[in-house]
């Protein structure tokens, strides 16, 4: 099998075991690097090869383990579904050395002078990542049908993991959320006077539905500003908002309001869980409304928490 025509059926495969967008992106990534690390050792076996590259990255390259994890999950599943020959004990190689990193995580004062510095409808996406815990890729995801004003909850649909999950929605964005909703209508009559109006429908349920992607129900709650290209069919539509708007926003947002500490969409998650554990909350509640599939997981928002006050010996020599 030539290399392109793989990592077209690679592409396909991806797309048939419904994996996500980032995924499907993340494994042809790491099949072009491996298949271009292996054209060069052409007398090898396939384990050499693939201990070899995974050598490579933590030698070389020094990624972590975490990458280095995603690396050999891409090309084991290469191999399982495409070649249809599953890889087997490759032996031992070079690990890079895991390291624990604590997430960085804004203080109360500091989440409310990020969000007020934050225009228009990038306000409402912060305070979702912030007042429910979400993902940016779960939140731009969220569809109309998604949000329950009055039961005051969101169902994340599909999150990390293929697991749905319900988290509270704050009462204080029911009226933005509102008003968002009814910018979603008045843009989506505007798409179907146009003749467009329809939506990527996720798996195979524009078959099921043929009418659904139609329906307002199916739009995004954060639709982009303009029909674009599909990520993944190329059909023009009215997609959602990009994760890179959000990013610019957040970086604006941080400056303005004189944070000095690196600001990213999950930074928001990460304040969400710490705040909640300073706040008395279980950690198998913020397991849940995280979508952790470990505890494990979630215990390290315990190492960042503001716990009762230890006196520095320094302050006894003044007293």
């Amino acid at each position: 099998m030539k290399t392109k025509e793989a990592a077209e059926q690679l592409r396909n495969t991806c797309r048939f075991k419904h994996l996500s967008l980032q995924t499907e992106k993340a494994y042809l990534h790491w099949y072009w690097r491996y298949a271009h690390f292996a054209a060069t050792r052409i007398d090898a076996d396939r384990e050499t090869k693939v201990r070899g590259f995974l050598t490579h990255l933590a030698r070389d390259r020094q990624v972590s383990p975490s990458t280095q994890a995603q690396a050999l999950n891409a090309i084991a599943f290469f191999y399982k579904h495409v070649v249809s020959e599953p890889l087997g004990d490759i032996g031992d190689f070079a690990r890079p050395r895991k390291k624990q990193y604590l997430p960085t995580v804004l203080s109360k004062e500091e989440m409310a002078a990020l969000l007020f510095q934050l225009p228009g409808v990038y306000k409402i996406i912060g305070s979702l990542l912030y007042g429910s815990g979400l993902r940016l890729a779960e939140c731009l995801s969220l569809r109309v049908k998604d949000v329950d004003l009055h039961r005051g909850t969101l169902t994340v649909r599909s999150g990390k993991g293929g697991k749905d999950r319900q988290t509270p929605l704050p009462s204080t964005l029911t009226a933005d959320l509102g008003r968002q909703l009814a910018e979603v209508k008045r843009r989506h009559t505007i798409e179907l006077a146009a003749g467009r109006g329809d939506v990527y429908m996720p798996n195979a349920l524009a078959r099921k539905y043929p009418k659904a992607e139609y329906s307002l129900d199916w739009q995004f709650l954060f639709p982009s500003s303009k029909p674009g290209a599909c990520p993944r069919t190329g059909v023009y539509r009215l997609h959602h908002l990009h994760q890179t708007a959000v990013s610019k926003a957040l970086r604006k947002a941080k400056l303005a309001a004189g944070i000095n500490k690196k600001v990213s969409a999950h930074t928001l998650r990460h304040s969400f869980a710490t705040h909640l554990l300073e706040s008395g909350t279980d950690i198998r509640t913020v397991q849940e409304l995280l979508g952790h599939k470990d505890v494990s997981t979630t215990m390290i928002y315990t190492h960042v928490m503001q716990k009762h006050h230890v006196r520095s010996p320094l302050e006894a020599l003044s007293a």
